[in-house]
């Protein structure tokens, strides 16, 4: 009896495992096709853009320009589930400080083309950053790269590979391993994982000025994983806790968020 039971166990684990193994794009990435909303919707002039990369995919993206003209660029990689239309909060935040916006959906996400995993999205950070500097004219030193959770994980390495102006790391892990086990302990994640997203490997390899930001309250990513960038990256840098949930956003016009961004947009003229 005892034996049957060890046996019904070991099923069910290899069972689980065998499951997520071959389903792991689908639990890592959840990309929806329908855009909610436009900036239009809350009085934001755009355009839309389509972005080629180097391996053929078309990506679709809305380029935002603030009433006053602006020399600098927020360059915004978002996270691993919905589309752009889902991040209206952060463009407008952005809007009102006065800079430039491109945000982006990943192939695959929204209007893009393609299948998302994750040498694609390196590929696509790095199609809008070349857009950025090609089709509009913007000097490296003008390109701040913002990565929310997933697309934390894209913004470093990004800024391992191109001269930017600053990094901005929100909400974002340590590695994909270490976020597996998290949500599924007792199984041998790092066995089974096709991604790595090995951000806490690559941070100290950032060479520009470094925000993170992060919520103790965060019920997804630990802030532990934030705190963990923060103290591995390079000088210089600042840390912001945040409040809240990973998904909310209560904290975004608060004062020490809003003050974090402008002495991080006052590292370029």
């Amino acid at each position: 009896m005892f034996l049957g039971l060890v046996l019904v166990i070991v099923g069910v684990f290899a069972v689980v495992s065998i499951y997520l193994y071959f389903n792991q794009k689908n639990m890592m990435f959840y990309p929806t096709k329908d855009l909610a909303v436009t900036p239009g919707d809350i009085n934001i002039a755009f355009e839309d853009v389509f972005i080629d990369t180097s391996d053929r995919a078309r990506l679709h993206a809305w380029y935002v320009q603030p009433q006053t003209e602006s020399k600098k660029v927020v360059l915004f990689c978002h996270g691993n589930a919905g589309n752009i239309s889902h991040r209206l909060e952060t463009v407008e935040f952005l809007y009102n400080r006065g800079v430039n916006v491109l945000i982006f959906d990943y192939r695959g996400y929204g209007r893009s083309t393609g299948e998302p995993d994750e040498d694609g999205l390196y590929a696509d950070a790095t199609a809008c950053y070349e857009w950025l500097k090609q089709g509009r004219g913007f000097s490296p030193d003008s390109i701040y790269i913002f990565g929310r959770s997933l697309g934390g994980a894209v913004a470093i390495e990004l800024a391992t590979k191109v001269p930017c102006a600053a990094l901005i790391v929100e909400s974002s892990f340590t590695t994909a391993a270490e976020m597996a086990d998290k949500i599924f302990p007792i199984l041998p994640t790092r066995l089974l994982l096709k991604y790595e997203f090995r951000s806490i490997d690559k941070i100290d390899r950032v060479n520009c000025p470094l925000l993170v930001t992060h919520s103790p309250d965060d019920d997804l990513v630990p802030f532990e994983m934030g705190r963990a960038l923060f103290e591995r990256a390079n000088e210089p840098k600042e840390f912001v806790e945040l409040f809240g949930g990973h998904n909310d956003r209560g904290y975004i016009n608060s004062p020490p968020y809003v003050e974090a961004f402008k002495r991080l947009f006052a590292t370029t003229q």
